[in-house]
């Protein structure tokens, strides 16, 4: 009498090497998906930056040329600056420079409530510094606004007319407003218009 042989259970080899693929078609695509999503965060919160970035900058010219006023100031040297308000006047120097109202003082310190503000355009940052005192004093440590900035111009405009320079004369009139043109990297070519109000 012949016996059968036993029936085994199992995988062949075929099957499980077949498995295998699968198994690594499956974890290779959710790699890709996962990296893509991954990476979409990361875009998704530097844009998001950028703007919070460009709105912050807005919001501070906003508020400092909304309360510019005709002081002008001293430099180290106890020599008035000609005007409050101006742009750039040496290479490398600051491109807006302005005396704002407002400044707080819920401590009741011994100061004037006036700030010396400038705005300066270094390498590709743009930054606020403001000095502690009105005249005669360094600019403090420099606020960084916005990266990625190049070609920027800043223009007064008086009267609907756009010139480099402000007309202030020594009655303290101020321009109406400035003009900021800048090339910001991932937005292109901007221009911003910043109203000038009448500061006390």
């Amino acid at each position: 009498m012949i016996i059968p042989a036993r029936v085994r259970s199992g995988f062949t080899l075929v099957e499980a090497l077949v498995a295998l693929m699968l198994f690594a078609l499956i974890a290779a695509a959710g790699t890709a998906v996962l990296s893509v999503s991954i990476d979409n965060r990361f875009a998704v919160r530097s844009a998001t930056d950028r703007t919070a970035g460009l709105q912050r900058m807005r919001s501070l010219l906003k508020a400092d040329l909304g309360q510019a006023t005709g002081r002008r100031t001293r430099d180290r040297n106890g020599e008035p600056h000609p005007l409050a308000l101006t742009g750039a006047t040496v290479p490398d120097g600051p491109v807006l420079v302005l005396t704002r109202a407002g400044w707080s003082n819920a401590g009741g310190a011994g100061r004037s409530s006036l700030q010396r503000v400038e705005y300066s355009l270094v390498g590709n940052r743009l930054e606020r510094r403001i000095s502690p005192f009105l005249d005669g004093s360094r600019p403090g440590p420099p606020q960084q606004l916005l990266s990625g900035v190049t070609d920027l111009t800043v223009t007064f405009v008086q009267e609907g007319r756009d010139s480099p320079g402000p007309t202030m004369g020594p009655t303290g009139s101020t321009p109406d407003a400035v003009r900021l043109e800048f090339t910001l990297a991932g937005y292109g070519r901007l221009s911003q218009l910043f109203l000038v109000g009448g500061g006390r």
